[in-house]
């Protein structure tokens, strides 16, 4: 899961790792960036999903 600025800068990876099935959880610190829009970005085997 990696999380993306306006223009498409990677701002941050979540986790870059193979996760079992199930629910996970991570915490996005964003006291140092800009505020604005952000995307995050998630992928698996065959399926990406980006949102806001």
């Amino acid at each position: 899961m990696k999380v993306y600025d306006q223009l498409g800068k990677e701002i941050s990876t979540l986790t870059n790792e193979k996760k079992s099935t199930g629910t996970y959880q991570y915490v996005f610190n964003a006291v140092n960036i800009p505020s604005g829009m952000y995307f995050y970005t998630l992928q698996s085997d065959d399926y990406i999903e980006t949102k806001k």
